[in-house]
């Protein structure tokens, strides 16, 4: 059962941890290099075509067991082209989309040449803003996160669009039409959804990727050093918890990504578990993270509506 005091848990978690949000984020870069189309484009095309179909395994030496990295690159280069032509600077963007209208040929951003959409704000908003042709939309279930992210002297309503969003109501539109979002990112997001819920969310997200447009997701793994923490009575489903605040998060498998962007029609660029040995040496503590990390798009000749 969804919380009915969902809202304030989540205003109060950001009141309360809101400096914490527009620290440094270039690990996303790293992790993503499709967040910055126009300085990777060479680099991912070389990627796409000397990687078509492998299996590797790497390991960081610190980052403890590594990363076990199942790669099915299916994705066309086409959705990886950034044209560099400077669009006209967006003129009068309302931050209410309540009564807004989508239309195909004007929407906030509808001049860019790349669209991301940040779902809940990890401050990629506020990171490589320089590229001309990008558009950053930024939605969160929280009024005071989308606060923060609009009272942020970085915040330029000309190259970014940030709204409130609750992805789990089917009735709320999103500020733009099907088929015109390049990259959508998850970041930490799937795992705060009731999971009976998760999938009708993921199939509206779906809807508004270009052909050849892609999902990132990076959420926390099975038996995370978090999900072993959680002490008795603190469990609502089978590996669903709440924590102390009263927020919610949910654990998953690699398997269960997946089967939720191939309902939606995606398909698989990557899946992995990122499994790393973190040591605070000041508190001399020891933690064993699991995180699941996933690419995946959607087909050129996409068979669903």
């Amino acid at each position: 059962m969804p919380s009915i005091n969902a809202h304030k848990y989540w205003n109060d978690f950001y009141k309360i941890h809101e400096n914490g949000f527009f620290k440094d984020r270039h690990w996303l870069f790293t992790e993503f290099p499709e967040l910055a189309p126009s300085q990777n484009q060479n680099h991912l095309k070389d990627w796409f075509l000397e990687n078509k179909s492998e299996v590797c395994e790497c390991r960081n030496n610190e980052d403890g067991p590594g990363l076990i990295m199942e790669e099915q690159h299916k994705c066309s280069l086409k959705s990886l082209e950034h044209k560099t032509q400077t669009p006209p600077v967006e003129e009068n963007v309302t931050q209410k989309i309540s009564d807004l209208e989508i239309c195909a040929d004007e929407f906030p951003g509808s001049s860019a040449t790349y669209r991301i959409l940040e779902v809940t704000f990890y401050s990629i908003i506020f990171v490589h803003m320089s590229d001309p042709g990008l558009f950053v939309y930024c939605c969160d279930f929280s009024s005071t996160a989308i606060e923060l992210v609009q009272t942020n002297s970085e915040y330029d309503p000309s190259r970014c669009f940030a709204f409130v969003h609750d992805l789990c109501d089917e009735e709320k539109s999103y500020p733009v039409p099907k088929g015109s979002l390049d990259i959508i990112i998850l970041i930490f997001v799937l795992s705060a959804i009731v999971p009976d819920k998760m999938q009708k969310a993921i199939n509206r997200l779906s809807r508004l990727l270009k052909p050849g447009g892609m999902v990132l997701l990076r959420d926390y793994g099975r038996y995370d050093m978090a999900q072993l923490r959680f002490k008795k009575g603190q469990c609502l489903s089978g590996n669903f918890y709440v924590r102390g605040d009263g927020t919610r998060v949910y654990f998953f498998t690699q398997e269960e990504p997946d089967m939720l962007f191939t309902t939606a029609g995606l398909e698989k660029v990557q899946n992995l578990v990122d499994r790393r040995l973190q040591v605070n040496r000041g508190k001399q503590l020891t933690m064993y993270r699991v995180w699941i990390q996933c690419k995946y798009c959607k087909p050129l000749l996409s068979s669903t509506s």
